[in-house]
């Protein structure tokens, strides 16, 4: 199965480090990471858990909840979960799936069999509140994820579900932004108060609205 942008994402009852969960109760009314990993005890993996510990409270000023997959055993998520803490320098206190009957990763098509048949590669979901798929990213397993750029989506995406805006290049949280193809040129000054530029007729920039 692949999951695209707008689909909505399949809920799913499994079992985590944290016990037992339905996902759609467990993200409510939230955004959420739902990312997997190959294997436990790998150097990358321990490294990717570490870091989205460390960045927990920029998750949560979002609103986002993060949940992590493997498709190994849970006794060995939570000795390995000792490892991350100690090697990382962190707490981890996010739920990890124990997905051994590779359930979820069927679910979300997070086995690509031309990479492996049997482990999970490096995905990442983003759901909205909706509980739809705003964003997916898809990394080898020899390449460990940029999390500061799944913070920085995160702000894109909740930001342009709010404004008729969008984010361009490179951009970063309290950056101009670009006005939408949607809003006439005649509107901007009552929509966007902050004031604006007109660079070409398609596109027009405006200070970041809610800042």
């Amino acid at each position: 199965m692949s999951l695209r942008l707008g689909d909505t994402a399949p809920n799913f009852t499994a079992r985590t480090t944290l016990g037992e969960i339905n996902f759609y109760d467990y993200l409510g009314d939230s955004w959420g990471v739902l990312f997997s990993h190959p294997a436990d005890f790998t150097p990358v993996c321990t490294t990717e858990l570490g870091k989205t510990a460390l960045l927990n409270g920029e998750f949560a000023k979002r609103n986002v909840k993060v949940l992590a997959l493997s498709v190994d055993p849970l006794d060995k998520h939570q000795s390995w979960i000792g490892d991350i803490n100690e090697t990382q320098n962190c707490d981890v206190t996010f739920p990890i799936i124990a997905d051994e009957d590779k359930t979820v990763a069927n679910l979300y098509g997070m086995i690509h069999p031309n990479a492996s048949e049997t482990f999970t590669v490096r995905s990442l979901f983003i759901i909205g509140p909706d509980k739809k798929v705003k964003l997916t990213i898809t990394y080898p397993a020899s390449t460990g994820r940029n999390f500061f750029e799944v913070l920085r989506v995160i702000d894109s995406l909740q930001l342009t579900a709010q404004y008729s805006v969008a984010t361009p290049a490179d951009w970063k949280d309290g950056e101009d932004v670009i006005v939408t193809a949607a809003v006439p040129t005649a509107d901007i000054p009552e929509r966007f108060p902050k004031g604006h530029k007109i660079i070409k007729p398609y596109l027009r920039t405006t200070p970041q609205p809610n800042k």
